[in-house]
């Protein structure tokens, strides 16, 4: 496997990611700006609904907040790989200081507009799309290419632990005085600028600096060009989005099948922390099973695993209240470890085999798809859970997995397409413009 970056990157670096001081500056700088953003995602919704009481006014913030998600990825990809890395990681930070500190403000002098919130809302959601776009190509030339895995799995372990201690810490913090989490968010960004003043390597291969030709659009269609030409990176693209269309199913069907059983809202609560733990444990113990598998048996080994425990949520309806919620949490944990395997392998794929000019681009169009394939995910489970009942929605989600798992094997299974695939990544890897990754070789 080759090197993606500039050498330079890598001959320097520590081989542990402990021992990386800029690494650990990115890290901790990313992860603090997750952890504000995630505090302020609850706070909206508490502060609109509790000003107005009108849910109508709070789901107009949400909407702002998730809006970004598809209307920004792919211009802010184009943006990110053009620009320079740090300059934008550093911009981002400010503007979202001068916006969450606006609110702060406004909720302090008891000055609410929704019309200001919905700016704000989206504003703060489309720098962090930017932020995290550049940041997750920047890691990959402040590490050694042996470490491109652990270093993948250290972000995905971030974010759920973002996930998990962000909105908590958001309504905490509300309860105290409403502009707290605001207040605390601001504080998060500014740490976070911080830490990105004190990394000293550079953040882009000299070649990623050169201005390329052509405007916006021609290079969102170059990102497009390069994903659809690699012929393993769109099968695993297919799969991933087809299984984020089922994992929304999965999301409303817990809730259905707790409200069922007779538990509360708390229950359910708890039942996605305990997910986003395991989901933390998958990331954080990805790199085992990288270095032994590989990413081309670790997508085919998680969609067969679904396959299996997709299904057996059909018999927790039927149960008691107690072994009920034990078969469930049981299942959707283990469905969660996966998944965290299952991003960084996919995440680190994406990544290395796009070329470092590319890689903000490459990026956003993972994104873009796995929101897409998130809200035709969500019509589809309200469609679906509305029309059957839970029992049979579980039994449909679990046979389009079966689905799933055959294509996965299909496409990623076989001596010849591991041959092609080394065939493939060696031919990138003989590119004056781009380094390859083999997905056997990791």
């Amino acid at each position: 496997m080759s090197a993606v970056g500039h050498p330079a990157a890598t001959s320097r670096q520590p081989g542990r990611l402990t021992g990386n001081r800029d690494f650990l500056l990115l890290w901790v700088g990313s992860g603090v700006s997750a952890l504000g953003s995630r505090a302020t995602s609850i706070s909206y919704t508490l502060l609109v609904f509790w000003s107005t009481g009108s849910a109508t006014a709070a789901s107009l913030v949400t909407f702002a907040a998730l809006l970004p998600n598809l209307v920004t990825q792919l211009p802010a990809g184009a943006l990110v790989d053009r620009w320079d890395r740090r300059r934008t990681m550093v911009l981002c930070n400010v503007g979202r200081i001068v916006a969450i500190g606006s609110v702060a403000v406004a909720v302090a002098r008891d000055s609410v507009w929704l019309p200001h919130l919905m700016a704000v809302a989206f504003v703060e959601a489309s720098l962090g799309i930017c932020y995290a776009l550049a940041e997750r190509a920047a890691v990959f030339n402040v590490v050694p290419a042996e470490r491109y895995g652990a270093a993948t799995a250290a972000n995905e372990s971030r974010a759920n632990a973002a996930s998990i201690l962000g909105q908590p810490a958001g309504a905490g913090l509300y309860a105290l005085t409403r502009w707290a989490p605001f207040g605390f968010a601001v504080l998060m960004h500014v740490i976070s600028l911080v830490t990105l003043l004190f990394v000293r390597r550079d953040l882009q291969a000299p070649k990623a600096r050169a201005d390329e030709p052509g405007g916006l659009l021609t290079r969102v269609r170059e990102g497009f060009v390069f994903v659809w030409g690699q012929l393993y990176l769109r099968r695993a693209l297919g799969l991933f989005a087809a299984s984020n269309i089922l994992f929304q199913v999965l999301g409303l069907g817990l809730v259905v099948i707790v409200k069922n059983l007779g538990g509360s809202s708390a229950t359910v609560g708890m039942l996605l922390m305990v997910n986003s733990v395991f989901g933390m444990a998958g990331a954080m113990t990805s790199n085992f099973y990288l270095s032994r598998w590989g990413i081309r048996r670790i997508i085919m080994g998680v969609n067969i695993a679904w396959a299996v425990l997709m299904p057996l949520l059909a018999l927790a309806p039927g149960l008691a209240l107690a072994p009920g919620l034990v078969v469930l949490g049981a299942i959707f944990a283990l469905i969660h470890y996966g998944a965290g395997i299952s991003n960084v392998a996919g995440m680190l794929y994406v990544l290395q085999s796009a070329p470092d000019h590319l890689r903000g681009r490459a990026g956003s169009i993972v994104m873009l798809l796995s929101s897409g394939a998130n809200s035709l995910g969500a019509l589809f489970a309200g469609f679906l859970l509305d029309s059957t009942s839970i029992t049979q929605a579980m039994l449909i989600v679990g046979g389009a997995m079966g689905v799933i798992a055959v294509l996965a094997v299909l496409g990623f299974g076989g001596r010849a397409r591991a041959e092609a695939e080394r065939a493939e990544a060696a031919e990138r890897a003989g590119r004056a413009t781009r380094d390859g990754g083999d997905m056997d070789g990791i």
